[in-house]
């Protein structure tokens, strides 16, 4: 399963999602900043869990925890997952 925290306007998840996209990979996004309430502050917590900090994009590959937009570390763990 991938999961992918992302804001609206941010290119490096916006470059996650092409990515993903094109390799034809099946994800969950969870677009924090369009996200309202309760549901906002448990995924900018679930961020900070997972990184220690609130940056974007965190995509969540299996057990792996990729933040930023890093190309070969992303197709790797694809690669691990599949």
């Amino acid at each position: 399963m991938v999961k992918l925290y992302s804001l609206s306007t941010c290119p490096w998840c916006k470059k996650v999602k092409q990515l993903l996209d094109g390799k034809a990979i099946k994800y969950e996004t969870i677009e924090v900043d369009l996200a309202e309430g309760e549901a906002q502050r448990q995924a900018l917590a679930e961020v900070e869990r997972l990184t220690g900090r609130r940056s974007f994009p965190v995509t969540v590959i299996g057990e792996t925890v990729i933040q930023g937009y890093k190309e070969e570390e992303l197709k790797k763990a694809l690669e691990n997952e599949a």
